[in-house]
């Protein structure tokens, strides 16, 4: 069934605001891919607040062509059939999203990204992107780093605190 005029043109807006909100927006080819497996790859998305969505790429194209950060993105590459993955909150989620869904289901292929700056990523970048950890387990990471050294020394003085004290208490009982 055709859209009406008015329907694409809510669709472009939706899809307008939620590039404009999306921290990355990743692009992905879906042909052959069962219908039970998409309503299970959008509940897997939806659990890390990544939205996944299927619209027409013509309409895709003027969503990102009424975006003023985003005018000049090469488009050309949007062409077949594509799922479109947004988050607001994580530029890594909908990569990871897909590249994990993409393990069981090979019929998944990333054909790139946008990101807010206006920049078209490729589908090489998008895959590097994906393998990268989410953001809380990065500040996690760092924050590890940050009190080795504290750790390192209250360890090392608790270990030498115990073995002095159990010296004093052998030469005590001797």
């Amino acid at each position: 069934m055709a859209l009406t005029k008015d329907k694409k043109n809510e669709v472009i807006a939706e899809v307008s605001d939620l590039l404009s909100n999306s921290k990355m927006t990743v692009v992905a080819a879906y042909q052959g891919t069962p219908v039970k497996a998409m309503q299970q790859l959008r509940r897997d998305g939806a659990e890390n607040g990544t939205k996944l969505k299927v619209v027409k790429n013509r309409l895709v194209i003027q969503a990102i062509k009424s975006q003023t950060n985003l005018k000049d993105v090469d488009t050309s590459a949007l062409s077949g059939m594509l799922l479109y993955a947004f988050n607001s909150e994580d530029e890594v989620a909908p990569a990871k999203v897909l590249a994990e869904f993409a393990k069981t289901q090979p019929t998944i292929e990333f054909v790139g990204a946008v990101s807010p700056e206006g920049v078209f990523v490729s589908a090489d970048e998008v895959k590097a992107l994906a393998t990268l950890p989410s953001k809380n387990e990065l500040i996690a990471q760092v924050i590890a780093t940050l009190l080795s050294p504290v750790n390192d020394v209250t360890s090392a003085l608790s270990g030498n605190l115990h073995a002095l004290l159990d010296g004093v208490e052998s030469k005590a009982t001797a």
